[in-house]
């Protein structure tokens, strides 16, 4: 046994003695523990697989890590047709330790036959699928369908308990008991299989005194008594027969009982049998309909999630290829520097060119950094030339008193050359004498931040003044 805290090996004390931790109630826990994993194992060794489960998930609780109670407990889940719930544990158990552990070898054995997975989920689904016949009161089907999974997984408990269970229902008393007595060697300790069985004996031990009485009363039609060394045996109200034509009428009204009783029963029972196998054809086509409209689904979500990516790629190729996308951008770019090449005088064309270029879109991860340089050094390069004309232009304007225009030409600029505090201050005064104070007072503040000390600052304030008073 090993400290919980630093896993040290501990001795008899109640202390580690490389840690110092407390370790009596830890020692206590471990103990309870593994006289739970051993009651669980002696269990398992005669059968009594339903106290090993009880006993073995007592111990689980008390410690978790004890891994070959965790192993065990899956090999009793599986003897008893729970694959789900073993692979669970072995899947815990695989965790929990995943070096040197056994579970490996229960998964792969599980695994590593396709056919044996598929025929033990098969199981599982029709087992289920009786579950509901049952609530549906489709006695018939459950029962057909029971029969399927106990010739696919013998050991399936509950399979068993449950086939047996219609038989008591349908008072088939005989076939029940056969198959509680399957239940009992799968798991002799099963408190609904010893259910179960108190109920069919107690039945079938009815049946067998009716029987008797009748036997008995049978046996007091005839008088015994002794004659020297014999017994006499003679029947009670025995009459000599009357020679008349009785028994031909008899034997002939015995004849027509016959054959009416034989169609009476014989074709019912062929009704039923035609019935039965009409429902099993029916269960068939359902089944092979569920599976063709399972197939269709998965043909719809797969042609869902293509069309999705074709929708996803259509838009990427509209980002790249579409009216304001990448490739867009790009070519106005080459022809703003085309421009700039053909006719570097010509400011009034090459600003239109600029103008052409989407800002945010040059911005976006879809431009390279080439591009991105290129449109940099471009306006590093004509900026300040086509900001100088749009100053001259706008001043024009504001002179002319045509201040909407005024501010159209100095912002541009100003935007092409952040520098040109001439352009700025003439827009502030543009906005002053459009009476647009708020705009006026914000470019004002904007040129008293950017170029401090200068005329252009001195005058922006006295202009506030104005326009604060």
């Amino acid at each position: 046994m090993n400290c919980y805290n630093c896993g040290a090996e501990l001795t008899e004390h109640d202390f580690c003695t490389n840690c110092g931790a407390d370790v009596a109630r830890y020692k206590k826990v471990v103990s309870v523990s593994n006289f739970y994993y051993n009651d669980g194992l002696e269990k398992a060794n005669v059968r009594d697989l339903s106290g090993a489960v009880v006993s073995l998930t007592e111990c689980l609780k008390l410690n978790k890590m004890n891994i070959e109670a965790r192993n065990l407990l899956g090999l009793v889940y599986f003897e008893m047709g729970e694959t789900v719930d073993a692979l669970s544990e072995w899947v815990i158990s695989k965790n929990l330790q995943p070096e040197k552990n056994i579970a490996d070898a229960y998964i792969e054995a599980v695994q590593n036959s396709p056919s044996q997975l598929e025929n033990l989920n098969q199981a599982i689904k029709k087992y289920n699928q009786a579950l509901v016949y049952c609530r549906q009161g489709s006695l018939d089907l459950a029962l057909i369908q029971l029969r399927k999974v106990l010739s696919i997984n013998s050991k399936f408990l509950r399979a068993h308990q449950l086939l047996a269970l219609l038989h008591m229902h349908n008072e088939d008393w005989d076939k029940a008991k056969r198959e509680l007595v399957k239940c009992s060697r799968i798991d002799v300790g099963n408190t609904m299989t010893l259910r179960y069985m108190k109920e069919v004996n107690a039945a079938l031990n009815v049946d067998e005194g009716v029987k008797n009485v009748h036997k008995a009363a049978k046996t007091e039609d005839v008088i015994k008594y002794q004659s020297g060394n014999e017994t006499i045996i003679q029947p009670l109200a025995v009459k000599e027969p009357k020679k008349n034509y009785t028994g031909l009428l008899y034997l002939l009204g015995g004849v027509a009982i016959g054959l009416a009783v034989s169609l009476t029963l014989i074709l019912p029972g062929r009704l039923q049998s035609l019935k039965a196998q009409l429902n099993e054809e029916s269960r068939s086509i359902g089944e092979q309909l569920d599976k063709k409209n399972a197939e269709l689904t998965d043909m719809q979500k797969q042609l869902d999630t293509l069309t999705a990516k074709n929708d996803e790629l259509n838009s990427e190729l509209e980002v790249y290829a579409g009216k304001d996308g990448t490739l867009q951008t790009v070519e106005d770019l080459l022809n703003a520097a085309y421009t700039y090449l053909d006719t570097p005088e010509d400011m009034e064309k090459i600003s239109q060119a600029l103008e052409g270029i989407d800002k945010e879109a040059m911005q976006s991860d879809t431009i390279s950094e080439a591009y991105k340089n290129l449109y940099a050094k471009l306006l590093e390069t004509v900026g300040p030339k086509i900001s100088e004309a749009y100053t001259n232009s706008g001043n024009k304007s504001y002179k002319a008193g045509d201040y909407e225009n005024a501010i159209l030409d100095l912002e541009k600029a100003f935007s092409y050359d952040e520098t040109n505090g001439d352009a700025l201050f003439i827009l502030g005064n543009a906005y002053k004498k459009k009476g647009d104070s708020k705009n006026a007072a914000k470019i004002y503040n904007q040129v008293i931040e950017q170029f401090p000390n200068t005329e252009k600052a001195r005058r922006a304030k006295d202009y506030l003044k104005e326009l604060e008073s």
